[in-house]
């Protein structure tokens, strides 16, 4: 079967988003240079161009897909991907316009803050009846022996809040492509990503970037290098190209130079090199080197998701 698989190095600033492409025909997997994402609204239709008749569609994006099971209980939520359509409409009018005040917090308006100023994360946990930041956090979002924890998938402030990529992403990319005409499918949560990439569609998963580090054989970043540096990306170039070696992945001659030369010294080089990253995750996994992971727990797999790859233990 042939694939081509597509991962987004996501942000709430479209300068910040890149995107990184590999092709699979015949059992050969060549690896493109990251391209800026560009125009949102044209995203599929660029995408299913590239990949042609016949082609199986997998798409990564670094952004949350799913909700803390605490919160989605509280919401009676048992369901997110018949959900994500029906949010920004009708009782969830409300759901992606951030509460500019504590007491707006609740269930269907659960992203905080509208702006900074007087604002803390126990709003969050006040507003929606949960007890602390745990409760906020998914299964696939706690601490690891590998990383920290993530941010709080409905706190919008800090460099490390995912809240806004989220919501343009759940409003803007995925809501748009499953009332689009083409066969979408979100993985876990419409069953086992094998089954789910078949010619002719698209498939829809997880990523996070730092998990895939751990993935290719190297430690995330923040432990002994830092992905902000060109020095810093440009150490982990001899991994990714042992690791493109083993896995018999032909990267194209502008990227080698890429990864040689660590992106270059622009402040958002960490941007594509994230892109990059990830898409070499997303190969690992759909190429068999390694198991999705996505644990056999019914509230992941109809509620929280799951980043791929990432072991459930």
């Amino acid at each position: 079967m042939n694939e081509l698989l597509v991962h987004a190095d996501w942000g709430s600033n479209p300068k910040k988003r890149w995107m990184c492409l590999a092709d699979i025909r015949g059992g050969s997997v060549v690896v493109d240079a990251p391209v800026r994402v560009g125009e949102v609204s044209t995203l599929w239709h660029r995408i299913l161009h590239r990949a042609g008749s016949g082609t199986a569609v997998t798409v990564g994006f670094d952004f949350p897909i799913g909700v803390p099971r605490a919160y989605g209980e509280s919401a009676g939520i048992s369901d997110f991907a018949s959900l994500l359509p029906r949010l920004g409409h009708g009782e969830w009018a409300a759901f992606y316009r951030p509460a500019e005040k504590p007491e707006e917090i609740n269930s269907r308006r659960p992203f905080y803050p509208m702006r900074p100023g007087g604002t803390k994360q126990q709003h969050l946990f006040d507003g929606l009846g949960l007890s602390d930041r745990q409760a906020l956090l998914r299964r696939c979002e706690r601490p690891t022996d590998h990383r920290g924890p993530a941010s709080p998938l409905f706190w919008t402030l800090g460099g490390k809040q995912v809240g806004k990529a989220a919501i343009i992403g759940w409003r803007d990319v995925i809501a748009p492509a499953l009332a689009s005409p083409m066969d979408v499918r979100l993985w876990p949560f419409d069953g086992e990503l094998d089954e789910l990439r078949a010619a002719d569609t698209v498939t829809i998963v997880e990523t996070y970037p730092a998990e895939a580090c751990i993935h290719l054989g190297f430690d995330p970043p923040g432990s002994r290098w830092s992905k902000t540096s060109q020095a810093g990306r440009a150490s982990k170039a001899a991994a990714i190209r042992a690791w493109a070696e083993s896995r018999d992945v032909a990267l194209k001659p502008r990227l080698q130079t890429l990864i040689d030369d660590g992106f270059g010294m622009a402040k958002e080089a960490e941007d594509p090199f994230d892109a990059l990253l990830g898409l070499l995750g997303m190969v690992e996994v759909v190429r068999g080197h390694r198991p999705d992971g996505a644990p056999d727990d019914a509230a992941v797999r109809a509620v929280e998701g799951w980043i791929l790859g990432q072991a459930s233990a």
